[in-house]
């Protein structure tokens, strides 16, 4: 059975392993989950990831951050473009995620990115969720 969102997967796999208070979570593989997980490392969201074969097919092993009394980073996750409504922002346009502490994610011409990095350039995209 294939998947039909496989970044709403993701995204609800690191929510779920968040409100549990698992240290580490699993998922499969795929360039754009790879490059959403860059940038949450890059804003500080989650400690780190790595892409380790399983049965040869690459699987995400991702760990999350805490904070101390186990007090997850991230609060809220939420899917914004989906399969069935897609959402396309301008560069004046982008929203800023509960005032500019949380970050929304992109998909450009110029690859996936930031709201910060996408402003920045001045290029929009379908917007693909925010994390705070």
């Amino acid at each position: 059975m294939s998947m039909t969102d496989p970044i709403a997967d993701l995204l609800t796999r690191i929510r779920n392993a968040n409100l549990a208070r698992l240290e580490k979570v699993k998922c499969p593989s795929s360039k754009i989950k790879v490059k959403i997980l860059e940038i949450l490392q890059q804003e500080g969201f989650i400690k780190n990831f790595k892409v380790a074969p399983n049965d040869g097919k690459p699987e995400l092993q991702i760990t999350l951050k805490y904070l101390e009394n186990r007090i997850p980073v991230i609060v809220g996750l939420k899917r914004v473009s989906r399969p069935g409504l897609r959402q396309y922002v301008r560069h004046d346009s982008i929203p800023r995620v509960q005032n500019g502490m949380g970050t929304a994610i992109l998909s450009t011409s110029q690859g996936v990115m930031s709201d910060r990095e996408a402003r920045k350039r001045g290029i929009g995209g379908e917007l693909i969720c925010s994390i705070w």
